[in-house]
């Protein structure tokens, strides 16, 4: 009896299943961390890059009001060109800035909450979800 119970104690198969079990689930969720900022990042980087060129096209106005239809026109063209952007949930704001009458801002804001991102919150810690971005031109381009 002893010895079986020694053998019993020695025999190494299934060890590897019983340490996966402890650890997968931790690195599934470490990938599924990665994956998940990932995407947010990339639409992070889209609405900046959504942002700047809306800002370039309002070079050509001449007049605020349509430097800022300029900048609405262009984010509707180019919209379609990022997929992981819903042009229903983007608020584009353009106008002279504030503090520089020779400045002209350009401003989005994107509702990310019904991004794929936010389907696993709890599971994770969750980014902002608003992403806000703005670039400015200095009147006449130069």
């Amino acid at each position: 009896m002893q010895r079986k119970l020694s053998r019993g104690f020695s025999d190494r198969s299934g060890v590897a299943a019983i340490e996966f079990a402890i650890v997968g689930p931790l690195f599934f969720m470490v990938l599924l961390g990665v994956l998940i900022f990932a995407i947010y990042l990339g639409t992070v980087h889209s609405v900046q890059q959504i942002t700047a060129e809306a800002a370039r096209a309002t070079v050509q106005g001449l007049s605020e009001t349509e430097r800022a239809e300029l900048a609405q026109n262009q984010v509707r063209n180019i919209v379609g060109g990022y997929p992981l952007i819903d042009p229903n949930y983007l608020t584009v704001t353009a106008a002279t800035s504030q503090n520089d009458a020779n400045l002209f801002n350009v401003s989005i804001s994107y509702d990310a909450s019904r991004s794929i991102v936010f389907a696993f919150e709890g599971l994770i810690p969750m980014p902002p979800k608003t992403i806000a971005r703005s670039a400015v031109v200095r009147r006449g381009g130069y």
